[in-house]
């Protein structure tokens, strides 16, 4: 008996081993999936486990598409911004200063991450540049400068430097006589900056006596229809005694022209514009304009793009000049305009594929 209850006891014991190293082992099991199931993935597959990151988004604030050349300037900008992988809205807002700075509030509000803005009224887009900084958003001028407000950027040609390029072209052809200037929107500052170039060439001549100004007047809204009727009061004004016409761009130019076929004068009076319209270059090639003044929009969008995109990515410009905007010196970058005219057609407007040979001479080749 007592042998028995010792065999028993030590039976007790061994069970009780048994079932202690059972159950450590089962700890351990257990405790290595858990561990299994926390443990870091290797770099590699956290990488593709990530949520993909979403794209920079740009808004895009324009004027207006009325015009050829804006039209040019919405279709490559786009095409830039999108191949450098962000993404981009665009509104135009027709000259209407109110529905301009509304469109660019719902571009605010959408989150936008960088807001372009071509201004119409270059005092009143203030308001948005005021609202978008509020929100955190920096604002970049896109061709025309915004007056009076903390622009983080202006980007455009050197428009001072445009208006110098008409008025030499017309003081080769004709450096004595009456001439007659039809400037922009009075709203616009690149039509300031235009004249201000042109009066750089022109005011040494007028103090000498050589060139009158008999007529200078601002055109309402870039309006051709506009154009045309200041240049029929210029006509009537001079009893049709005018020499020389510079017209702010190629739009306002045609309808210049159209006063002075009204007159039986078209082809017979100097007319420089600006901006390469292609109906500005057939009027070259016909003889009724004498020059326009390109500015390769394909470099300007390209650049702005790049800066646009770098700016909305938290990076930062170098901008060797800068502009006074009548509040702050805006950091900018100024490409350089080409004087263009019958003889080098091929060499410029053709070449950069601005527009084809067969668009400006029909199908007959030059």
């Amino acid at each position: 008996m007592g042998r028995f209850y010792i065999s028993f006891k030590v039976a007790l014991v061994l069970l009780a081993l048994i079932f202690c190293v059972s159950a450590c082992q089962k700890d351990g099991l257990d405790e290595r999936v858990v561990q299994q199931k926390v443990s870091p993935k290797p770099s590699n597959e956290v990488e593709k486990a990530e949520v993909k990151e979403e794209k920079i988004k740009i808004g895009f604030s324009m004027d207006t598409l009325l015009e050829e050349r804006w039209l040019k300037d919405r279709d490559l900008f786009k095409k830039e911004v999108e191949a450098l992988g962000a993404e981009i809205e665009i509104m135009a807002a027709s000259g209407d200063d109110a529905l301009q700075i509304s469109q660019a509030e719902a571009l605010i509000r959408e989150g936008v991450d960088l807001l372009v803005v071509v201004p119409h009224n270059a005092e009143a887009t203030a308001a948005i540049v005021h609202k978008a900084h509020k929100a955190g958003i920096k604002v970049i001028a896109y061709d025309r400068l915004i007056k009076n407000a903390d622009v983080d950027l202006y980007v455009s040609f050197d428009n001072e430097k445009v208006g110098e390029l008409q008025a030499k072209a017309l003081t080769k052809l004709v450096p004595e006589g009456n001439y007659v200037y039809i400037g922009g929107a009075d709203t616009d500052n690149n039509a300031h900056l235009l004249k201000k170039g042109v009066f750089n060439v022109l005011q040494p001549l007028i103090d000498s006596g050589k060139i009158t100004v008999t007529y200078d007047q601002w055109t309402k809204d870039w309006s051709p229809a506009n154009a045309e009727a200041n240049m029929a009061a210029a006509l009537e004004a001079n009893n049709n005694r005018i020499d020389a016409i510079i017209a702010a761009n190629d739009a306002t130019a045609g309808g210049i022209i159209k006063a002075l076929e009204a007159k039986g004068l078209a082809g017979k009076i100097p007319v420089a514009g600006q901006d390469a319209e292609l109906a500005g270059i057939q009027r070259i090639v016909q003889g009724t304009q004498t020059m326009t003044v390109y500015k390769p929009i394909k470099l300007l969008t390209k650049e702005s793009a790049k800066l646009v995109v770098q700016l909305a990515k938290g990076g930062s410009v170098d901008a060797e000049q800068k502009i006074n905007n009548g509040k702050v010196e805006v950091p900018a970058v100024l490409l350089a305009p080409l004087a263009v005219d019958q003889a080098n057609i091929e060499d410029t407007i053709i070449a950069d594929g601005f527009h084809s040979r067969e668009d400006i001479y029909g199908m007959t080749e030059k």
